[in-house]
């Protein structure tokens, strides 16, 4: 057996797996939340058991004709809709279908997903369609994206549009035809089993038992596929019929989690009773929860103490019949009391405590059986707690800043970028709490630092497109945010809120700037890479981030062999400079450049498919306005001879998030390549030459400026 295969039927494999899983699904609800806290709100009000419905529980509240909003008859006998069921059977479901096909597809992949979405929407009649909406939109989604890469690249110039159009319209149409006929009835049978089966552990009074499952899930983050695949859907068709559904907390209940971190404030040891405060404001408060998961893992016993909170919190709702209208993200005290259902206030709020209370006490006992012995390993120096803080970061496979008050270590040594860096990404799995939490630590270091120019953003890793200078993750996804930001520097650490390597960060930004001074005064040779008769040439060192990446994507590729014969006028004619009014699309700016450069005779047809491809791996935005495609290393054979394309689009091109003006399209022979892409870079670099360039009125006043691109 090999050792990928080995690797493949790991436990860690499978961990792996199964948050990815998860974290697809929460991917295609997390960013719709606002809609269904929006939803959640509408009920709780205009609902007839709601606080302003005919038979809300506040008489002084209620309102006649809240079946306006709420839908059902209003005192005037009119029957009305409401907003209630349209938002719940149509606009989530399509929501999610949409943002499920946008992952797979982007903007086209969303609109197939949601018609086909629409399609198992009204075929399914009676059942609210939220599994049958992440099944339909990525999985169209796909199939268009499958089926266009057939005739990817040999479309006729002017045509791509209709071909496009049509294309994702035929397949909108049949994905609706079979969603409604075959999808649906399938979908719908799920639902129904799978809501019998919560119903029949909520009859028989075993749902407090899916605490086994839930509370070590949640500290192995593999309970997303669990609430974000089973909950939230079950759940919210329960509060569309019964008004309140306790699925909702049954994850996402405060209650255990803080119970853990006060029993460890009172009776804990070392690092953990010193953290496990602020861990409680973050967890209680800010509803974070995996800010408690490392107390677990450095002593697995406490795992006992979240389970029976747990089950306490949901066996509370289930006496009280208590439950929340929606979802609560995050599972804070907050989120939890505004989705709680009218009604339910006195059974949510002592399920929260009760679950507090009882995780308390089976913690306090457990702690206090162990206490000598912590004690003893903590004089000896083996306090266990860090090295729990970093599993708990490779269990998740993200980095957190959520976790970055609980252990001051950092794991492997920076090193100084080749290039300026001005892009810094904090990477992790939803790009949301965590995450957010260190880029704006590090953002308020470097505005103290007076480096005002460097953006620091926070995205999920699966998000990173290409563009980023800098990713901090943590270790254990360093190597995965290296397959997706091939070209930047990356940072592990494992405290993101007062990591010791952000002052290394700042550090090293501010020596590349003062060295960048000197460069600008003292320029100094580099070496490039060798030319196809071994000898080594020298260039400018490049001082800007422009010229890093314009040189460091040029050095990805193997030189080509000299190009035998070049035109008189260089690589830049004044046919191959365009002016457009208006804005295009990425794929279709690439296309037209593309298209450019073989019209000149310098590449075959094949060249515009290794210019995707390049984007695939890796962004051409080069920053200052400017796109470079160019091709890979594989469509050599593709280039006949050296060529440069410019178009300026006034409307601006949206550059996956990045906004493009200039598309200067490159095909190289030989070490050309290099000498293209530095002498473009050059010309971007100075900002007054670039508002130069944007002023031109003509395309021959743009011609005139871009012809230095031209000089050897």
């Amino acid at each position: 057996m090999t050792d990928t295969a080995a690797t493949a039927a790991s436990p860690g494999a499978l961990r792996v797996g199964v948050q990815k899983f998860g974290t697809f699904l929460s991917g295609m609800i997390m960013p719709n939340i606002a809609a269904f806290i929006a939803w959640g709100l509408i009920t709780a009000l205009f609902i007839p058991s709601g606080w302003m419905g005919s038979e809300g529980p506040v008489e002084a509240w209620r309102w006649a004709d809240s079946a306006i909003l709420g839908g059902g008859t209003a005192s005037d006998g009119t029957e009305y809709l409401g907003l209630v069921g349209p938002i719940i059977t149509y606009l989530l479901p399509l929501l999610i279908a949409f943002t499920g096909g946008n992952v797979v597809y982007g903007h086209r992949g969303g609109v197939v997903g949601a018609v086909a979405a629409m399609g198992v929407i009204i075929g399914a009649q009676g059942t609210i369609m939220f599994l049958g909406a992440m099944i339909a939109g990525p999985l169209t989604a796909e199939i268009l994206k499958q089926i266009e890469k057939l005739w990817d690249g040999k479309i006729r110039a002017g045509f791509e549009m209709l071909v496009n159009n049509f294309s994702a319209g035929f397949v909108g149409f049949f994905a609706a035809l079979a969603s409604f006929f075959w999808l649906a009835p399938v979908m719908k049978w799920l639902t129904e089993i799978l809501g019998n089966a919560v119903g029949w552990l909520v009859d028989t009074g075993l749902i407090p038992l899916a605490s086994i499952i839930v509370e070590p899930a949640k500290v192995l983050f593999l309970n997303n596929a669990i609430n974000h695949g089973v909950f939230t859907p079950i759940g919210t068709e329960q509060s569309q019929e019964f008004g309140r559904s306790l699925l909702f907390m049954v994850e996402a209940n405060p209650g255990p989690g803080a119970g853990l971190l006060l029993a460890i404030t009172v009776f804990g040891v070392g690092a953990a009773r010193a953290t496990a405060p602020g861990a409680w404001i973050i967890q209680f408060l800010g509803g974070i929860h995996e800010v408690y998961f490392p107390y677990v893992l450095a002593k697995p016993v406490l795992i006992l103490g979240l389970i029976a909170g747990g089950a306490t919190g949901v066996l509370t709702n289930v006496l009280f019949g208590s439950g929340l209208v929606a979802p609560a993200s995050p599972g804070s005290i907050f989120a939890i009391l505004i989705q709680t259902a009218p009604g339910s206030h006195l059974g949510v709020i002592l399920a929260v405590v009760l679950s507090a209370a009882v995780t308390f006490l089976v913690t306090a006992a457990f702690l206090l059986a162990s206490r000598r012995r912590d004690l003893a390993a903590e004089a000896a120096g083996g306090d266990k707690f860090a090295a729990a803080v970093a599993q708990t970061q490779a269990n998740k496979g993200k980095s957190s800043a959520a976790l970055s008050g609980l252990a001051g270590a950092s794991t492997g040594a920076l090193s100084a970028p080749a290039h300026a860096v001005q892009r810094v990404v904090f990477a992790c799995d939803a790009g949301m709490g965590s995450s957010a939490m260190g880029a704006s630590v590090l953002r308020s270091k470097f505005k103290a630092a007076g480096l005002d120019d460097v953006t620091v953003t926070n995205k999920a890793i699966a998000a990173l497109d290409g563009n980023a200078d800098l990713v901090v993750t943590q270790a254990q996804l360093t190597d995965r945010a290296k397959q997706r930001e091939p070209g930047a520097v990356h940072v592990s650490v494992d405290n993101f809120m007062n990591s010791p390597r952000y002052d290394e960060i700042v550090e090293l930004l501010l020596t590349q700037r003062a060295t960048a001074e000197v460069k600008a005064e003292h320029p100094v040779a580099v070496t490039v890479p060798a030319a196809p008769d071994g000898v080594a040439g020298t260039a400018p060192a490049p001082a800007t981030r422009a010229e890093a990446r314009a040189a460091a994507a040029a050095a990805e590729e193997e030189p080509l062999p000299e190009d035998p014969a070049r035109p008189d006028e260089g690589v830049l004619s004044l046919g191959n400079v365009r002016i457009h009014e208006g804005s295009v699309s990425r794929e279709e700016a690439i296309r037209e450049a593309a298209d450019l450069l073989q019209q000149t005779g310098a590449v075959t047809s094949a060249y515009h498919d290794a210019m995707l491809a390049r984007e695939q791996t890796v962004s051409t935005y080069m920053g200052n306005e400017l796109a470079i495609p160019h091709g890979t290393n594989d469509a050599k054979d593709a280039v006949l001879a050296s060529a440069l394309t410019v178009i300026r689009y006034d409307g601006g091109v949206d550059w996956d998030g990045d906004e493009v003006r200039f598309v200067v399209g490159i095909a190289g022979k030989g070490d050309e390549h290099l000498g293209l892409l530095q002498n473009v870079a050059m010309l971007f670099s100075d900002d007054e030459q670039v508002a130069r360039l944007k002023a031109a009125k003509t395309p021959e006043e743009l011609y005139e400026l871009f012809k230095t691109v031209n000089e050897d």
